[in-house]
């Protein structure tokens, strides 16, 4: 029997590559987009007539337009204001409004003044800088694919092979299909179209792996917790079939009840220092 409390001991702070913090290639690519647009407004800094210039430049180049939301922080090409005139929706990708419009935009929202008194002084480099932090708010979605690198990388070295002894990203109609396995015990009935992370094949027995890492805590974590317990359960009733959970992280510490009921439940619950401990090797 494994012991549960030295188990939640062994859980990682973080699991952060180097390229974790900021994606520089996306900055760059994001940036190199509107970078012709960008050279033209940049005309527009410390100008002594900033209003008609910019009304001649949307008339000249209305490609410019794309690149205003950027500047406000916003990838989205249309922006939603409301004020006490009512309400408006500006596209910046095709036009909708007069160019005296826009130069009513460019004013309320502080662009003009951004511009006119040299606070900045290359809207290329402002913009790497937005984009950088922007970029800030993909890491979240970054800490669950370096989870699942680390995992394909434990699998490979345990001898499994891609898209012939391991498979990434199946559904359960896919898995059933492929394996002749009934999995309608973890579909409802096929009312659900669970996607697994990871699909193994070992002696003659189908894995279906999920994995996570949770850095920090959250009313989420609880809710994970329950919904594998119950895979756990469901998923002892098929022949041929095991499910596999990977996790990872100190927010485990904020839900470690939850935690420890799919633990006493589901044998094949990992984390990161079990698979550098032969987890695969040894379970699978």
């Amino acid at each position: 029997m494994r012991d549960f409390d030295k188990w939640l001991k062994t859980m990682k702070d973080s699991i952060a590559t180097w390229n974790y913090y900021t994606d520089f290639d996306k900055v760059y690519k994001n940036v190199g987009s509107i970078k012709i647009e960008l050279n033209i407004l940049n005309s527009l800094i410390g100008s002594k007539n900033i209003k008609e210039e910019f009304r001649k430049i949307i008339e000249l180049y209305p490609n410019t337009l794309k690149a205003i939301p950027i500047l406000l922080a916003k990838r989205e090409k249309e922006i939603k204001i409301n004020d006490e005139n009512g309400n408006y929706q500006f596209n910046f990708e095709k036009p909708n409004y007069s160019p005296d419009e826009y130069v009513i935009f460019m004013e309320k929202t502080g662009l003009f003044e951004l511009l006119q008194n040299h606070i900045i002084h290359n809207l290329v480099d402002y913009v790497t800088g937005v984009e950088v932090g922007l970029d800030s708010n993909g890491r979240k979605n970054r800490t669950g694919h370096t989870m699942e690198d680390l995992v394909e990388s434990y699998l490979k070295k345990a001898g499994f092979i891609k898209n012939k002894t391991y498979f990434k990203e199946m559904y359960l109609s896919e898995v059933e299909k492929r394996f002749c396995v009934d999995l309608s015990n973890l579909s409802n009935q096929n009312k659900v179209e669970k996607r697994f992370d990871f699909v193994a094949l070992k002696n003659n027995k189908v894995y279906g792996i999920e994995c996570n890492f949770y850095g920090s805590d959250g009313s989420k974590l609880n809710e994970t917790a329950r919904s594998y317990k119950t895979l756990a359960i469901e998923s002892k009733t098929i022949d041929n079939f095991v499910f596999v959970w990977l996790t990872d992280g100190k927010g485990w510490n904020s839900a470690k009840n939850n935690l420890e009921e799919t633990f006493d439940e589901l044998s094949t619950v990992f984390n990161l220092y079990d698979l550098e401990n032969g987890a695969f090797d040894k379970n699978l």
